[in-house]
């Protein structure tokens, strides 16, 4: 839950900075929100892969429960269909 945290306390510190771009117009205010907004682009990026990973990673004990389990995607080739003969 730390990543949360650490989400949460990145947005709350561009709050002035968005306040003084858009009310005072501010362009300094602007040049940081736009590196606050990258800096939350890297992280929500690094949280995205590590709950992707987590999520893999628990796959194969969560398949072995049943119940609940979703089935697996089926194989990137398997989804594809021939296409249709070419008329004559």
């Amino acid at each position: 839950m730390s990543n949360f945290s650490k989400l949460k306390d990145l947005v709350m510190s561009l709050e002035g900075d968005f306040e003084k771009f858009y009310d005072k117009q501010n362009s300094a205010a602007g040049t940081r929100v736009r590196k606050g907004m990258q800096e939350l682009k890297n992280m929500a990026q690094e949280i995205r892969t590590e709950v992707q990973n987590k999520k893999n990673d628990a796959a194969p004990a969560a398949g072995a429960a049943g119940a609940g389990a979703k089935k697996a995607a089926p194989a990137a080739g398997a989804a594809k269909k021939a296409a249709p003969a070419k008329k004559k």
